[in-house]
């Protein structure tokens, strides 16, 4: 396999090139970090999205810091600017339903691709992007940040070392609070076409994350559902009356589910100014007619060596955050985590969309106030709690290594943080047969569908002894 991957480099080593996909939010973090501290490490080229105004906004950033603008090219002519500016790597930001098909074309055009989550949104994707990737000998990376964040690492750190014996099970609980939840039901994110749904476009960290932990690959999927709190019908069951069409009109109706886009600079700029070139509403009601994605879902997931976890995520929580407890023959391990206690608002009468994203920007509850603890117990012991180092930035601390590693390379690497595009299939995967159950109402065995070799059972412990260090490896030749 032809590696190109990010590594460790010299200061005065040439600089990798790169293409871009997509200039909504997500794609600030990568233009920020090739525009400000990892400019030395990689220029961005090129990049194209399907609204100019977006474009406009991205180019502010980097010529304001100091470098020219890249060329923009139109998302169907990925292949010919690989060609033309001599792209080495693809970074694709753009809705979830098209990443496959970037990916492929980058491939096939002779880029290596970093890919946001989730890798694609079904069976189809799974299926090209590996035949892709196995044909040209190209890399995918999937950007699973959350590895990264020290709580996380922590339970990986205490999972790994034995002292809760072998995992025998665990529970998985998210919760997203009514500001950050009900999101994904006023963008595109609510047609289940675009997303997956929050199974695959949100759960996909999730899923990746529980994977890690336990070193394991999942089996069998059941899942339960739907739509229960936002969209059109719910509101009528519950008489909330008439509602708004969207968040920054001069509705007298708006209220605290109402995203007025006008109050942010970054939205403002980034979505409303720039809709009348595409017709894209960033901010639509969210109890709104059309909506297909789930916000109650619940899983029983079996993985292959042994383990079953049951997985639950609530998309109009009162408090964000998420608890895992993972069993084991020698103990329990229990992770807590606040990223919001309540949805406060600040002085301006706002309050921050992703508390995991803007922890700076988050009113804290002093009754449930932000916070992270691991807790240990082994059988017959008192119970401990393991110390966690402090995170820095958003989503827990996570972003910033993860850049770290992206663009420079990453160096030693005993947990196995770095993600392959196989890492990428296996978090889908579940979320993709938990799709295929909700449609059934029975379990789907991952194995059974087109996932190829990446979603099989493997002998338990080997998969992260063989592909950790294959993955460090490679990224060090």
């Amino acid at each position: 396999m032809t590696d190109s991957s990010p590594r460790r480099t010299t200061p005065d080593a040439p600089r990798p090139r790169y293409a871009l996909l997509g200039a909504g939010s997500r794609a600030q973090m990568y233009i920020g970090a090739l525009a400000g501290l990892h400019a030395g490490r990689g220029e961005l080229v090129a990049w194209s999205d399907t609204n100019d105004g977006r474009l406009d906004y991205a180019e502010r950033t980097m010529t304001g810091a100091g470098h020219p603008a890249p060329a923009r090219f139109a998302p169907d002519a990925l292949a010919e600017a690989i060609a033309e500016h001599r792209v080495e790597r693809v970074i694709v930001t753009s809705p979830d339903h098209t990443h496959a098909a970037h990916i492929v074309t980058a491939l096939e055009a002779g880029a290596d691709v970093i890919v946001e989550k989730p890798l694609t949104i079904d069976e189809a994707g799974v299926a090209a992007i590996a035949d892709a990737v196995e044909r040209t000998g190209r890399q995918v990376i999937v950007t699973f940040n959350y590895r990264y964040s020290p709580r996380n690492k922590a339970l990986k750190q205490l999972i790994t070392s034995g002292e809760i014996g072998t995992v025998t099970s665990v529970h998985f609980e998210w919760v997203l609070d009514t500001a950050h939840g009900a999101d994904y039901f006023r963008r595109w994110h609510r047609q289940k076409a675009n997303s997956g749904g929050l199974l695959i476009h949100k759960s996909s960290h999730h899923f990746d994350l529980a994977g890690w932990w336990i070193d394991d690959v999942p089996r069998r999927v059941y899942a339960s559902g739907g739509l229960r709190f936002y969209g059109a019908d719910n509101a009528r069951a519950r008489g909330l009356g008439e509602r708004p069409e969207r968040g920054s009109t001069d509705s007298p109706l708006r209220d605290a589910f109402s995203l007025d886009l006008r109050a942010d600079d970054k939205m403002r700029e980034l979505y409303l100014e720039n809709e009348h070139l595409d017709g894209y509403l960033r901010d639509r009601d969210v109890f709104d007619e059309g909506i297909t994605i789930e916000d109650n879902l619940a899983l029983i997931v079996d993985y292959c060596g042994g383990p079953t976890m049951t997985y639950s995520l609530n998309a109009h929580a009162p408090w964000e955050g998420y608890t895992v407890a993972v069993n084991g023959t020698e103990g329990r391990a229990e992770l807590t985590v606040v990223e919001r206690g309540a949805v406060l608002l600040d002085e301006d009468g706002r309050a921050v969309t992703d508390p995991s994203a803007r922890p700076d920007g988050v009113v804290d509850d002093e009754s449930r106030p932000m916070s992270e603890t691991l807790v240990v117990q082994r059988h017959f012991e008192a119970a401990r709690e393991v110390p966690i180092d402090e995170p820095e930035g958003s989503h827990g601390g996570g972003d910033a290594p993860l850049l770290r590693d992206l663009f420079d390379g990453p160096g030693e690497d005993p947990l196995g943080l770095v993600s392959t595009w196989e890492d990428g299939v296996r978090a889908v995967s579940v979320g993709i047969a938990g799709n295929a159950s909700l449609a059934s109402g029975g379990p789907v065995v991952i194995g059974e569908l087109a996932f190829g070799a990446a979603a099989r059972c493997v002998a338990p412990g080997a998969r992260g002894a063989r592909e950790t260090h294959g993955a460090r490896e490679a990224h060090r030749a």
